[in-house]
């Protein structure tokens, strides 16, 4: 795959939905069908981007090509410790036609994730000549990476469309856009909670942030951007959840996103959390909510 994305606004949309529930190979034959009926409904909503959250593998992206007709869709994130370039780079070119829509995310997951792990730059820089390198291959204007540090940020700036970071403030988008410059796509995950009970609403995030607060990439992150240790505690402090999270109504949940943008963000990839399900299932219902929210902002 040597032709290249163009308009990168245009292909990604303002607004995409994240959702780690994209797995096709994880479920049975009726989750399946629930999968392919919500994508199918994601792409008739409009938004530009779905993200095929977690750790998906080259049949999960296939499987979501499949089942969508307009949208973009991209993994986020593939590790790089789980399947080589050259593994992924077939499986791309397997896709079709359709390959066109198609953008893939890569990171270097974590140390206490990957038991190989080591050198994580130097690794990315690794794959990603491989990819280059690969018969067809998957060029600079069909990935991303999961960016962070100001390393990997004018890594992702040089070597692919741009950077997806996560679990990231309006702050570190500010210093990402300087960072990657004008150019170069910058597409922050954003987790929600539609919830009007913000007691609640923080508990549900809190659910989610408690693994994350595990992971030195991320706290790291976080420490730079002036957090403290004592904000890790107790799966997070309010000003961390507040700063984090888009928690409340649908308004709120608007001005969130906007605010992502204002800060140099060109798509916010909206990854929605709900009590009942952990943010592991399809929330259908929020996301015709913000759908009708956004309107044609998507």
């Amino acid at each position: 795959m040597t032709s290249e994305i163009s308009g990168t606004g245009r292909i990604f949309g303002r607004v995409g939905i994240w959702s780690s529930a994209l797995h096709a190979s994880r479920v049975d034959d009726a989750g399946g069908k629930a999968i392919a009926e919500a994508l199918a409904e994601l792409d008739e909503l409009g938004y530009g981007t779905v993200w095929i959250g977690g750790s998906p593998t080259p049949r999960d992206a296939a499987a979501v090509v499949a089942a969508t007709r307009s949208a973009t869709v991209a993994t986020g994130i593939l590790s790089i410790w789980n399947h080589t370039a050259e593994e992924v780079a077939a499986a791309v070119s397997a896709i079709g036609p359709d390959a066109r829509r198609f953008v893939l995310g890569l990171g270097v997951s974590h140390g206490p994730m990957v038991p190989q792990y080591a050198k994580p730059y130097s690794a990315m820089v690794a794959y990603l000549d491989a990819l280059d390198a690969a018969e067809p291959s998957v060029g600079a204007g069909h990935r991303v990476l999961a960016a962070l540090g100001p390393k990997m940020l004018k890594l992702a700036a040089g070597r692919s469309l741009g950077a997806h970071p996560y679990l990231v403030t309006t702050e570190h988008t500010a210093e990402a856009r300087a960072a990657l410059g004008p150019d170069a796509l910058l597409a922050p995950e954003l987790s929600v909670v539609l919830d009007t009970d913000l007691d609640r609403a923080r508990t549900t995030a809190r659910a989610m942030l408690e693994m994350y607060l595990r992971l030195p990439n991320y706290t790291d992150n976080l420490l730079r951007l002036g957090f403290t240790e004592g904000d890790f505690e107790g799966g997070g402090s309010v000003r961390l959840l507040d700063a984090l999270f888009a928690l409340g109504d649908v308004e709120q949940v608007t001005r969130r996103t906007r605010q992502y943008l204002d800060a140099g963000a060109d798509h916010v990839a909206l990854q929605v959390l709900t009590a009942d399900e952990g943010g592991a299932g399809l929330p259908r219902a929020e996301w015709r909510r913000l759908a009708e929210a956004f309107g044609s902002e998507l």
